[in-house]
């Protein structure tokens, strides 16, 4: 699969100039009743317990205002973090520094939450040889810090796009004319490294699956005994990955039926921002 955080640095640009446009219009109103030459330190302080992510994101911000901007940073993206605590030191133009806070704060407080939320199904699944992997449901605009942020926290990256994977669900094969004929087609049309997966929602389907050559299947709202059949059934022959409605509570016991993957839509589409906040220093 394609490395998808190769062009990074292009990524925190594109994000971070659409954001700023998006929140700055035509130009900041309130900054204009700071005189242009003054200068000031902030602190930016988290309130939550968590792990850090999107420092990138956050000094962009505030470079593309103003490059003189200094940052001083006590943390690094995949640090546990502590509530109370500070994270960085700033100091430079003031109005800069007021038009790039809510900006960099929102890049920082959601990759923050995201990645806190991954350490926390990673740590849950520890000791088993299950891993956390994520999904396509990300915010529209923001696929690559979401998934650059599960990575920060300890998950898997599954395929990026539709582009660099082959997932052939119901409806792919309903089209195709039978899980057979989907999964023939796509062994007969993927290029070599090509990632392919097979959604089935009964052991039936797995052992068609797994007679025409599937090797990596997606074991869709199965119960954990079916999990634990599943495993069984496809022994050294494929890689089976748990899927819906996986939470907290319930993915340990996932984790213990000898599945190799749990996929967590939640990670990047039910996010729970860190609470965060900046406050200057007089």
């Amino acid at each position: 699969m394609p490395d998808p955080f190769h062009a990074l640095e292009e990524t925190i640009t594109r994000d971070v100039t659409q954001a700023l446009a998006e929140d700055m219009g035509a130009g900041d109103l309130t900054a204009r009743l700071i005189p242009p030459e003054r200068t000031s330190q902030a602190r930016l302080m988290t309130r939550q317990d968590g792990v850090l992510c999107g420092t990138e994101w956050f000094n962009r911000t505030f470079e593309e205002l103003d490059p003189d901007i200094e940052i001083f940073w006590h943390h690094a993206d995949g640090d546990d973090i502590v509530a109370g605590s500070s994270l960085c030191e700033l100091e430079g133009n003031a109005r800069a520094m007021l038009t790039a806070e809510r900006t960099a704060i929102n890049f920082v407080q959601l990759l923050s939450g995201v990645a806190t939320r991954t350490r926390k199904f990673v740590r849950a699944v520890e000791g088993t040889r299950a891993r956390i992997v994520d999904t396509r449901k990300t915010l529209p605009g923001l696929r690559i810090a979401q998934k650059y942020a599960v990575a920060t926290g300890g998950g898997t990256n599954h395929r990026i796009g539709l582009y660099d994977g082959i997932l052939v669900k119901e409806n792919h094969i309903h089209a195709a004319g039978g899980l057979g004929a989907a999964i023939r087609a796509a062994l007969h049309d993927a290029e070599p490294g090509v990632m392919l997966q097979v959604e089935v929602e009964t052991l039936e389907q797995l052992r068609e699956a797994l007679d025409a050559g599937a090797r990596l299947v997606l074991l869709d709202n199965f119960d954990l005994a079916g999990m634990r059949e599943a495993v069984r059934i496809a022994g050294d022959g494929a890689e089976l990955e748990a899927s819906g409605g996986v939470s907290l509570q319930s993915v340990r016991a996932i984790a213990e039926t000898g599945v190799h993957r749990i996929s967590v839509g939640a990670l990047t589409k039910d996010v729970e921002a860190l609470d965060l906040s900046m406050r200057f220093i007089h």
